[in-house]
């Protein structure tokens, strides 16, 4: 088949910054199967170009939807496309959209990020205004098929009337093996981590508060928090000082994928204190390396609680702290979450996702390709 994905960016030609991991995992599985895979970027870079990655061809179009058009349409008349894949923007939506009606490529819509969601406050969703709830009809009327990322997002959809299907993005286990649960070391201190963009949705207020209850309590913590500071104001390390975390807290700022793991081999539990989350994958990696998540029920771990996960409402920085202190008195229970995570992690790893990405395009293309 002929593939083209249609992103906002995460195809860097470095294939390690500025880079969504899930998203190479899926075209290297989709290369490997034989397909030609065409990813069109919207904004990867502010100049437009074209460079190969992981077997793919990226075409980026430099800020200007207008070129990403022309580079898909010449692209077709050089072979057609089979289907179109569109993820996480409204440029990247817009552009299958247009590319079904006027060169006749099915699409598939996937939602996997703030697609169904209103946070005025933080200013993020597309649902926040008439104009984006419009967007998303226009869409979903044009779509060929819908996919959302778990079953929250699949939930929220119906409620709008959205007929969606799940189809998570894996973690590629060749390249992030299993680990078998670990037990604590009384010796050390409790290590926390939490992976994700400083920015409103993370609610980074949320997971350092609920440290201070902790350290409030006398519990010995390390919390490591890694991502960019998209603030780039150092209001949530100001915070920290506040909150009197700094022997506590550290902060390790942007951290390549492939150095993360570390990091997962190292911690206790992974934190998660987004209000939303389609997904998150770094619950999946936590799962895979045999980590226990608790956080917000949001997500995959919203799918997995209570066995495979604990979860608190949103903001609710006092549960967060309760629910790792009660885990931290039965390390049986921390150890069972773990386990159930990983297992259904496992089950919907990197090879069986990308296969099933391939069922559907093929479904959507009339073909009966030999999966």
């Amino acid at each position: 088949m002929k593939i083209a994905i249609i992103v906002s960016g995460g195809v860097d030609r470095s294939g390690v910054y500025r880079v969504v991991p899930c998203l190479l995992w899926l075209i290297e599985r989709l290369v490997r199967a034989g397909d030609e895979v065409h990813v069109f970027a919207v904004c990867q870079d502010p100049q437009p170009g074209s460079w190969p990655l992981l077997g793919a061809t990226i075409h980026n179009a430099g800020n200007s939807l207008w070129r990403l058009l022309l580079q898909i349409a010449a692209e077709h008349r050089r072979g057609c496309f089979d289907v179109s894949h569109a993820l996480w923007s409204a440029p990247a939506n817009l552009a299958a959209l247009l590319a079904k009606y006027l060169l006749g490529v099915p699409m598939l819509l996937y939602f996997g990020g703030g697609e169904l969601s209103s946070l005025p406050d933080i200013g993020y969703g597309s649902l926040r205004s008439r104009k984006g709830r419009l967007f998303l009809r226009c869409c979903v009327a044009g779509a060929s098929h819908i996919a959302a990322q778990s079953q929250p997002l699949v939930a929220r959809a119906a409620t709008m009337n959205i007929r969606a299907e799940r189809m998570a993005l894996g973690v590629a286990l060749d390249q992030w093996p299993q680990a078998a649960p670990r037990p604590l070391d009384p010796s050390k201190p409790v290590r926390l981590l939490h992976v994700g963009s400083l920015n409103g949705v993370k609610d980074h207020a949320m997971l350092l508060r609920a440290a201070a209850a902790l350290k409030a309590r006398n519990i010995a913590f390390e919390l490591s928090l890694i991502g960019a500071d998209t603030f780039a104001d150092q209001r949530v390390q100001a915070m920290a000082r506040r909150l009197g975390l700094d022997a506590q807290v550290r902060f390790h700022g942007f951290v390549p994928h492939h150095r993360l793991r570390d990091f997962f081999d190292q911690a206790d539990f992974l934190l998660v204190t987004s209000r939303q989350e389609a997904g998150p994958v770094v619950a999946l990696e936590a799962a895979i390396a045999g980590v226990a998540v608790v956080g917000t029920d949001v997500g995959h771990l919203s799918e997995w609680s209570p066995q495979g996960a604990r979860v608190v409402s949103s903001g609710d920085s006092e549960g967060l702290a309760e629910a790792i202190i009660g885990l931290l008195a039965d390390e049986t229970a921390r150890i069972g979450l773990a386990t159930q995570a990983q297992r259904r992690a496992l089950l919907e790893n990197a090879d069986v996702t990308s296969a099933r990405f391939r069922r559907v395009y093929a479904g959507l293309a009339g073909r009966s390709a030999a999966l």
